[in-house]
Formats: structure tokens, sequence, C-alpha cells
């Protein structure tokens, strides 16, 4: 059996953040945005929405791109680390808001890599039980949780959900190899310290700062450049599939700089970079099926190419997906 994607779909909130309007609240100028992220814009829920509603409205847009009907569908996972709140699932008040009634449903977290996690858990549940069809979708709202006197940070991050429908595709086609990984020891590098059972939300955690987004940059470049590029040709290896035969690669979005220089680094010469940091900024586990949505309908996918999908980030966790791309029934019709 073949398990790929049948479909993408993407979300990004209507406000867009320009660097002037972002800079005179971080105290910054926009020359330094660009220059430390090459980030230009990114887009904020409005006080309407929740990350549910985000998530409903990239699954919407990868039901169609599959050509299927919500009430096809028999499992929603939602990878977010921006819950609607601690329970229940944000998975269940997406099965609501699309009306997917035949779905069971779930979230996880894995941060920025919980895109393709999610994907692992989709091709095993189609692997158990054939003809199923398993709507994945990652959506982050990080704008509500910044601490926007740390200029570093707060530049950084937006809001947006990406989604894929996965189910059995043409024989030759799809998923060809994942490899996930963690590392628990460096698990500070990227985290919110309050809020949870060790560190419950009270008036003083609140005060002091302590659900906001933290993240030591620097540790955290070290650790993507040290490790992804390894990782990306530890897959291919297991693959058998050589980097030249890779044409795509679309990896999370951290910042502009660190994919110039993981670009760089990783040196896939017949591969192309999707990007989309410039225009959405760092919209966590959103990044990789934002992106990816975007190539596919710019119609940058061929039928047969090889992506390599890289995500990585809080855990710190990594996940990559090799993936022989079908094209969609709306693109072939």
């Amino acid at each position: 059996m073949s398990i790929g994607v049948l479909g993408t779909g993407s979300y990004l909130p209507d406000e867009e953040v320009s660097n002037a309007t972002l800079a005179a609240r971080v105290g910054v100028d926009e020359e330094w945005i660009v220059r430390k992220t090459k980030i230009e814009s990114r887009r904020f829920a409005d006080g309407g929405e929740a990350t549910s509603d985000l998530a409903a409205a990239a699954g919407r847009a990868a039901l169609v791109s599959a050509g299927l009907r919500a009430d096809e569908i028999d499992l929603i996972i939602v990878s977010t680390s921006t819950p609607d709140s601690p329970q229940p699932p944000t998975a269940s008040l997406v099965q609501n808001l699309l009306g997917a009634w035949n779905a069971a449903a779930f979230d996880i977290n894995v941060v920025c890599s919980g895109f393709i996690y999610a994907l692992d858990l989709a091709r095993s549940v189609i692997a158990g039980r054939p003809g199923s069809r398993v709507l994945v979708i990652a959506a982050d709202l990080y704008s509500r949780s910044l601490d926007f006197t740390d200029r570093r940070t707060a530049v950084l991050l937006g809001d947006g959900a990406g989604a894929a429908v996965v189910g059995e595709v043409g024989r030759g086609y799809g998923i060809e190899r994942i490899d996930l990984v963690a590392r628990g020891d460096l698990q500070r590098l990227i985290r919110v310290e309050a809020g949870g059972t060790r560190v419950p939300a009270s008036v003083e955690t609140v005060a002091g700062g302590g659900h906001f987004f933290k993240m030591e940059g620097r540790q955290v470049r070290e650790f993507v450049l040290e490790h992804v590029p390894a990782a990306m040709v530890r897959l291919l290896e297991s693959a058998g599939v050589a980097p030249d035969e890779v044409a795509h690669i679309v990896p999370h979005q951290p910042n502009g700089m660190l994919l110039d220089e993981l670009d760089k680094q990783a040196g896939f010469t017949n591969a192309r970079m999707h990007r989309t940091v410039e225009r959405y900024g760092n919209v966590g586990s959103a990044s990789v099926p934002v992106t990816l949505d975007a190539a596919n309908r710019a119609g940058s996918l061929r039928d047969g190419d090889f992506i390599l999908l890289s995500a990585f980030g809080g855990g710190m966790a990594m996940g990559h997906c090799l993936l022989r791309w079908q094209e969609s029934p709306t693109q072939r019709s």
C-alpha cells in the first residue's frame, strides 16, 4: 500500500502586521528586523479567532484540494502548541466546525515538528485500516503568547494553519520514509514556563510573564545547523535516494537568515528550498504545511517529484519526511 498526500490547504489571518507596525511596538527599527530575520510581515489573528478557527479553515481548503467531503474523513489530527484551551482537544472543536461526524479526533504537541509527527501517525492508521483518510492539520496562534519587550522573539512569530489530507495514493507515489527524533535534554531551549501543572496559572505567573514564549536563539541556531543537515542525509540514505534526485525541500520557517545558512550547509544543488517566512514569519507547527500548500498552489510541485519535508523546534525535536508527489484530483482535472 502506498500512502501519501491527497490534497493541501492553508489559512493565514487577514491582519497583516508590517515591520513598521511591529518595530514601533517592540522598540527597534524596520531595518533591524529585516537584517536579523529577513521577515517583512506576518499575520495576527483577530480577537474573535482562536486556533480551532484557523485549523478548520485550513482543513476546509485541504478537503477541497483533495476533492473530498468532511464526512469522508476517518480521523482528524491537530498539531498545536497553542490550543484553544487545555481541554477539550482542539481537534474536537475542529471536527465540530467542519461537521466531520464520522471522524475520530485528537491533538498532538511536538511544537514546530508536530506536522511530520502527525503525518507518521496518519500513515500508521491508514496502514492498519486500508481505505481510511486522515486530515492532518497544524495550527498555531503565537501572537497571544509573545513578549513584545523581547525583540528577539516578538519579531519572529505569527499565526497560521496548514493542512493535508492523507490517504492511499498510486503505487510508486507517497511517503517513502519518515524519521523522527527528540532531544529532551535540550528542552529548555524553547519553552513556555507557566500555565501547566508544574507552574500553574496564577496572578503572579501572569504578572511575571511566565506565559510568554521564550527561546535561546543562539543555541537553537547551533542545534539546527549541527543536526538538521545530517538528519536529511540519513533519511535519504535509508530511503536509497540520492541528494540530486530531490526536487524540493520544504523546511520549517524559523527565520530567513537561518534558512539561508541551512540551505547552504545542506548542499542540495538540484533542490529548490521553498520559503514563506518573508511573508508570514514563523508560524510554528503550521510552517511546513503552509509552505507545502503555497508550493502546491503555485504549481511548483510536479507529478513524481521527490519532496523533502524538514521540521525542527521545541523539544528539541526533529521530523523529516521524504515524499514522492502525486498530483491531486483537482490538479489533474
